[in-house]
């Protein structure tokens, strides 16, 4: 399944193509199995997984000190030695292995000693098999030789498996617990064959003189990283859930706006996670101007993605909540209309960020930028959500994004912004009023239809959904949009070709 061939280069179209089919199996992976899970755990149920994963995560990071990031870009830039890629390898899961003994050391006295913790310890010990399974896993080296069609084939068929145990074993209330376990299996338990597959391209054989010290300073500001980034995508679930005047329910709708948020920002981010592995390369051999092209069309494409799912999932809001989830769960639409656009901010700021700043070595303004975003979501999420409840965390969560975008662009704004004056504002805009006007009447034209409510609002989401983002589509296309123009035509020439 895996070809051991890290030095020859991987085409980028190729990578992002199987990240997208990734990405869109995550999609696709919740669009089946939530809106059944959901009615049969309802909010409390599912808020007590969606809690239990927050609260892992906690753990996860610290067994992970950052190295999900800084292992890319250290094993990108030394992928054409196989030696100094398996010293590097072992060094970074020596410090991973290390922490995760610690992690759990820690996680068992919580879990043990605070009264809250109790009634669920058996969700949260199946929860925490995801520190180990990530930890072994080492997906970062195999981002770092752009292996992305093994990392979307494996884990297409880990999520299908799990798909027939979401309906086969979650029949009632009280298998929220079996849920957990489910949802840890679909996203990591493929990592087990990471495990095994790595002699394909690294040495197992233990090696001499290994420097860990090198690494620490690195880790740590990406650990740091981490940290401030966890805090203000997680803090709020948690801060609901120990809040006085919440409940699980309270969660269980938060978490039901943010787990179509989540998908959104998958699909969205999903080229940056590609470029990542390729412009570190070309930054450690001096390939300037290809770095600044790749930079460039990133930024470009993110706004033309991220506005319009942003736009849409805010008019539709009610009947994507009422779809995924349920009649039940009318109390997570709102939160969802206020978190939408952070679709926009998380796209920019993790090219910015991620695919600009950390290649060039100035992750410490990455830092900056997500401990203000840590700060301002912690102090507005402990005054909105004892008044507002999931819409205060949506608040907290949406302003602490714009504060992220706002710190890195402050630091970097003289290398972007002919960047960002060459993208079509106007022509996007445009688009966007057309698109809306396009499918706001569908909801109200299918309002009296003798079917069931599913039924209904799946045809109002298939009919609303076709007409904004094809006619968003077409406008940019008859427009002369520059990057939709060029994607459109490479697509028609490869059809062109395939037909040959």
């Amino acid at each position: 399944m895996v070809k051991a061939d890290p030095k020859k280069p991987k085409s980028i179209k190729l990578n992002f193509i199987m990240n997208t089919i990734l990405t869109m199996s995550s999609f696709i992976f919740p669009l089946i199995t939530f809106p059944y899970v959901s009615r049969v755990l309802g909010p409390a149920g599912t808020g007590k997984v969606q809690f239990a994963l927050s609260f892992i995560s906690y753990f996860t990071l610290v067994a992970h000190l950052g190295i999900p990031t800084y292992g890319i870009r250290a094993c990108a830039s030394v992928r054409d030695d196989r030696k100094k890629l398996s010293k590097t390898v072992h060094e970074l899961l020596i410090i991973n292995l290390i922490m995760s003994l610690l992690s759990y050391i820690a996680f068992f006295i919580i879990i043990f000693t605070v009264p809250k913790l109790q009634d669920d310890r058996l969700l949260y010990i199946i929860v925490s098999f995801n520190i180990l399974l990530t930890s072994i896993g080492m997906e970062w080296l195999y981002k770092a030789l752009e292996q992305y069609t093994y990392i979307t084939i494996r884990s297409i068929i880990f999520k299908f498996i799990a798909l027939i145990a979401m309906f086969a074993l979650i029949k009632e209330k009280n298998d929220y617990v079996i849920y957990g376990g489910i949802s840890i299996f679909a996203g990591v338990a493929s990592n087990i064959f990471n495990f095994i597959h790595v002699h394909k391209f690294v040495d197992l054989k233990p090696m001499k003189g290994y420097n860990i010290k090198r690494h620490l300073n690195a880790v740590g500001i990406f650990f740091a990283m981490s940290c401030a980034t966890t805090i203000y995508t997680h803090l709020d679930t948690v801060m609901l859930k120990f809040c006085d005047v919440t409940t699980d329910t309270d969660v269980g709708y938060y978490g039901a706006a943010t787990k179509i948020k989540t998908i959104l920002v998958s699909v969205v981010t999903s080229l940056g996670t590609v470029l990542l592995p390729r412009v570190s390369y070309y930054v450690k051999n001096g390939q300037t101007e290809e770095f600044r092209r790749i930079s460039k069309k990133a930024l470009n494409f993110v706004i033309l993605l991220a506005s319009p799912l942003t736009i849409y999932f805010i008019m539709y809001a009610s009947q994507g909540i009422r779809f995924l989830s349920g009649e039940g769960y009318s109390g997570a639409i709102v939160p969802m209309q206020i978190i939408m656009p952070t679709l926009l901010l998380i796209g920019l700021s993790n090219i910015l960020g991620i695919q600009i700043l950390v290649p060039l070595g100035k992750e410490k303004i990455v830092l900056y930028s997500e401990i203000a975003g840590a700060v301002v979501n912690m102090i507005l999420n402990a005054i909105l959500i004892p008044v507002m409840k999931s819409s205060g965390a949506a608040i907290g969560t949406l302003v602490a994004e714009f504060v992220v975008l706002l710190v890195q662009y402050i630091y970097i704004r003289k290398d972007v912004i002919d960047a960002i004056r060459k993208i079509s504002f106007g022509k996007i805009i445009v688009a966007l009023i057309l698109a809306a006007a396009a499918s706001f009447w569908v909801p109200l034209a299918f309002s009296s239809l003798g079917m069931s409510t599913m039924m209904r609002t799946f045809i109002v989401l298939a009919v609303s959904g076709s007409l904004f983002f094809g006619v968003y589509g077409v406008f940019l296309l008859l427009s002369r949009e520059e990057l939709t123009n060029e994607l459109f035509w490479q697509i028609l020439r490869k059809k062109k070709g395939s037909k040959k």
